[in-house]
């Protein structure tokens, strides 16, 4: 347990968003190839856009729990009730692992939203964010869930 959330880990440490760092980790148990697993997170980071809303990382376990519960069965209710509960749950594991869902709040961020341009991804950069742990943590709570 653990090898996915560590592979997340190190993802986001080599450039990747925090969301796609999450998905990426898990793709491969989808068939998901690398480059459409990266498109398909890219504009969940920097909580969403660089918006500073829903946490990217949580965005991406989203996105792995649709691999796992999700139905193309539009008229299944039961189906989505089973997908949108197993969402709840792991977005209240991430609030209690992290104290909040939202990337402005897990950064201590109180002013506007920044612009959308990335920062570059310096050893500054990395020593001030949370994100590489946050990114771990939602990962590591997928395993939990998905990989037992």
């Amino acid at each position: 347990m653990g090898k996915r959330a560590d592979r997340a880990k190190d993802l986001f440490m080599s450039g990747y968003n925090c969301s796609q760092a999450v998905f990426l980790a898990f793709a491969d148990k989808y068939g998901v190839d690398d480059d459409t697993a990266t498109k398909l997170a890219s504009s969940f980071g920097g909580g969403m856009g660089r918006s500073r809303e829903v946490c990217g990382a949580l965005s991406g376990a989203l996105l792995v729990n649709g691999m796992e519960t999700g139905t193309t069965d539009l008229g299944d209710i039961a189906a989505k009730t089973k997908n949108y509960e197993s969402a709840r749950e792991i977005m209240e594991a991430f609030r209690n692992d992290n104290g909040s869902i939202y990337c402005k709040e897990l950064l201590g961020i109180v002013k506007k939203p920044e612009s959308a341009t990335p920062q570059a991804r310096t050893a500054e950069y990395y020593k001030k964010r949370p994100c590489p742990e946050i990114v771990h943590s939602a990962a590591l709570i997928l395993e939990e869930k998905f990989d037992k």
